[in-house]
């Protein structure tokens, strides 16, 4: 039974349901244990320097994890623009990004150190432009680049 249950771990992506209400989540939201990478930080910040992500561009291997933190400014969100998302990729990016508000477009970070975390273990290489949607209007946007 025990080997059954750490199979079933490894093999499925983990939600926190303590849900701070319909759109947000809260610290640790979806980490999938079937990576193969590394898990790699991208900081959310709303400070008086601006809107942001830290790193704003970020190079990654096919199997990585980028782990979406919230800082401060929030809420704050990771989104896909569908048209600039190759249509085969849109299925395995949808499927890496849980409780999504609408199309390739993740819930609300709303209170600090609340991350959201998206696995790239089955996105093929390419450039993949992202945004935070509340404040893409600020010039928060960036770029992921998956080797």
């Amino acid at each position: 039974m025990r080997s059954l249950i750490l199979s079933l771990a490894i093999c499925s992506l983990v939600v926190d349901t303590r849900a701070e209400g319909r759109g947000a989540v809260a610290p640790d939201t979806n980490v999938s244990t079937a990576t193969t990478g590394r898990t790699m930080i991208v900081n959310m910040i709303g400070d008086t320097k601006g809107m942001r992500f830290e790193p704003r561009n970020i190079t990654i291997n096919r199997g990585d994890v980028i782990r979406f933190v919230n800082v401060s400014g929030g809420p704050h969100n990771v989104a896909f623009d569908p048209a600039k998302i190759p249509a085969a990729v849109k299925g395995p990016l949808s499927a890496a990004m849980p409780n999504q508000l609408s199309e390739l477009t993740g819930p609300f970070v709303t209170t600090p150190n609340a991350a959201y975390t998206i696995s790239f273990a089955n996105i093929p290489a390419g450039t993949y432009p992202y945004l935070c949607t509340p404040h893409v209007a600020l010039g928060m946007t960036g770029v992921i680049t998956v080797k």
